[in-house]
């Protein structure tokens, strides 16, 4: 079992990272409003998990003006995804070892 935990990913803990990631997989492009409503969460607490998702390279933010409002996009990348779904398959294994 011990083999298996240490499969999981650090980066996906928190219940706020596994739900960006969720809903990344799934989503092309997701900006910064439509995910703080999604998962109900505060700008700061979005801003700090996004941070430390970017620092990984598991997502690329998007800045650019749509007229004269900034608006922040995510997408996962590649790493990101593979990543992500390598972190399922762990949490499955536990599942699965039960």
């Amino acid at each position: 079992m011990k083999e298996i935990i240490a499969g999981l990913n650090k980066e996906f803990e928190s219940r706020i990272r596994l739900g960006i990631m969720s809903a990344l997989v799934v989503n092309d492009w997701m900006d910064f409003n439509t995910m703080k409503n999604l998962l109900d969460i505060t700008d700061g607490n979005l801003a700090s998990h996004v941070a430390a998702l970017e620092k990984a390279q598991y997502i690329e933010v998007k800045k650019e003006f749509m007229g004269k409002k900034p608006r922040t996009s995510y997408r996962s990348t590649q790493l990101g995804r593979k990543a992500f779904n390598s972190h399922l398959d762990q949490l499955e294994k536990i599942i699965k070892a039960r």
